[in-house]
C-alpha cells in the first residue's frame, strides 16, 4: 500500500469529522442574535442551547468509544450520524427556545468524535498515524473557520432554522461518505478495556483537562462575542468579515509553529507558550470589550493558539494512548472536550446574565492559568 492509499480513509474520515463539526459551529457567530427574538429568551438560555449538545457528547462519547472497541467503529458511526441528522430536524422546526434546546442535546447523543478517531487511528499504519491525526484536527480547525465565515452570510438567506436543515443534510452526507469512501478495520483481537488504566495516566489527564478548557473559552467566546460586536455597531451582516480576516491571518501565523514545534521538536515549549498568548487575548478582550480595534487584535492573537492547540492535541492523545484501549482514550478526551463546550455556554450565559461580557472574558483568562500550570509540567511527546 502507498503512503497516498494509506491516508485515503483518513481524508473521507476527516471529511465526516468536518462536515458533522461545520454543522454544529455555523450557529456559534449567530444564535445568540437569533434566539434574542424568541419567547422566553434569557442569556442562560442562549448559552445553554448553544453549549447543550456537548453535554450529551460529553455522557455518550466514552459508552460510544467502549462500544466501538468491542463491536467494531463504523456500525457506531453510523448509529450517532442518523441521532445528529434526527436532533438536526429537532432544531430546525422547533419555535421556542426549550425546543431548540432539546434538538441541540439530541444533536449531541450523535456522539461519535472518540470512535472516528479510533478509526483513524486504526486504519493508519503506525509511520503515518502522527500525521493522520493531524489531518483530522486540521479537519476540525479548517470546518470551525469556514462556519464562523458561512454562518453569518447564511443567516441572512436561510436564518437559523434553515442552517438546522442543511446540518441535517451534512450528517446523511457523512453517512454516504462512511459506506462509500471508508473500509472496514482488518479484524483483531481486542484486549478487555482497562478503562482505569486510561483515567489513571497522568499525561492523558493534562490533555483531557487541557481540550476542556479549550473548549470552554471557544464556547463562552461566542456566547457574548456577537453581542459585543453588535454593541460597537458592527451590523450582524458583517460579522462574517472579521471572523474571515482574523481566522486568516491567525491560519497564516499558526504555520511558523507549527514548523518549530514538529521539525525542529519543540512541541512542549510552543505548546505552553499558546496556552500563554490564549490567556493574555482573554483578559485583553475584558478590557477592551468596547474597541472594534482592540476585539479584532485580541481575536488575532486567541485563534492563532486555538488553531494551533486544537490541531496539536489529537496528535498528541494518539501518541500515548494505550493502542489496545484507544476506543476509550478517545472517548475520554472527547467527553472532556464536549463537556467543556457545555460549561463555556452554561457559564458564559450565566455570568453575561448576571455580570458583563467582560466578566466572562476575564473568567476565561482565569481558567488558562490553570491549563499553563498543569501543562508546564508535563512530558515532552515521543
Amino acid at each position: 500500500m502507498t503512503p497516498n492509499d494509506s491516508m485515503t480513509p483518513t481524508v473521507a474520515l476527516a471529511s465526516i469529522m468536518s462536515i458533522r463539526m461545520l454543522g454544529l459551529f455555523m450557529i456559534f457567530p449567530v444564535f445568540a442574535l437569533y434566539a434574542q427574538n424568541l419567547p422566553g429568551a434569557t442569556p442562560l438560555l442562549i448559552g445553554l442551547a448553544i453549549g447543550i449538545y456537548g453535554l450529551t457528547q460529553a455522557i455518550l462519547q466514552i459508552p460510544f468509544g467502549i462500544l466501538s472497541d468491542r463491536f467494531g467503529r463504523k456500525p457506531i458511526i453510523y448509529i450517532g450520524l442518523f441521532i445528529f441528522a434526527l436532533g438536526s430536524v429537532i432544531a430546525a422546526m422547533s419555535t421556542s427556545m426549550f425546543g431548540i434546546i432539546l434538538g441541540r442535546a439530541l444533536q449531541g447523543c450523535g456522539a461519535i468524535a472518540s470512535t472516528v478517531l479510533a478509526l483513524t487511528a486504526d486504519l493508519s499504519p503506525e509511520e503515518h498515524r502522527t500525521k493522520a491525526m493531524a489531518i483530522l484536527g486540521m479537519s476540525i480547525g479548517a470546518s470551525f473557520i469556514l462556519a464562523l465565515i458561512a454562518g453569518p452570510l447564511l443567516y441572512r438567506w436561510i436564518d437559523v432554522p434553515g442552517i438546522f436543515w442543511l446540518t441535517a443534510v451534512f450528517a446523511l452526507a457523512g453517512i454516504i461518505i462512511l459506506h462509500f469512501r471508508v473500509p472496514q478495520p482488518h479484524s483483531f483481537q481486542r484486549e478487555p478495556v482497562r478503562f482505569q488504566t486510561v483515567l489513571q495516566n497522568s499525561q492523558l489527564l493534562r490533555l483531557n483537562i487541557g481540550i476542556l478548557v479549550l473548549h470552554l473559552l471557544m464556547t463562552s467566546l461566542f456566547v457574548v462575542l456577537p453581542i459585543a460586536l453588535i454593541n460597537i455597531q458592527l451590523d450582524a451582516a458583517h460579522h462574517w468579515q472579521v471572523y474571515l480576516s482574523v481566522l486568516i491571518a491567525s491560519v497564516i501565523a499558526m504555520v511558523p509553529f507549527i514548523i518549530i514545534a514538529e521539525k525542529y521538536r519543540r512541541l512542549k515549549i510552543v505548546f505552553v507558550g499558546a496556552i500563554v498568548v490564549l490567556g493574555l487575548s482573554e483578559l485583553g478582550l475584558s478590557y477592551l470589550a468596547n474597541s472594534f480595534i482592540g476585539i479584532i487584535i485580541m481575536l488575532f492573537f486567541f485563534f492563532t493558539a486555538v488553531n494551533f492547540l486544537e490541531s496539536s492535541l489529537p496528535s498528541l492523545i494518539s501518541k500515548i494512548a494505550p493502542a489496545d484501549n484507544r476506543g476509550a482514550a478517545m472517548g475520554v478526551y472527547s467527553s472532556s472536550q464536549f463537556f467543556g463546550a457545555f460549561l463555556g455556554g452554561l457559564f458564559g450565559g450565566w455570568l453575561h446574565q448576571h455580570y458583563s461580557i467582560e466578566t466572562v472574558f476575564a473568567f476565561c483568562a482565569t481558567l488558562t492559568v490553570v491549563w499553563l500550570m498543569l501543562a508546564v509540567n508535563m512530558q515532552n511527546p515521543p
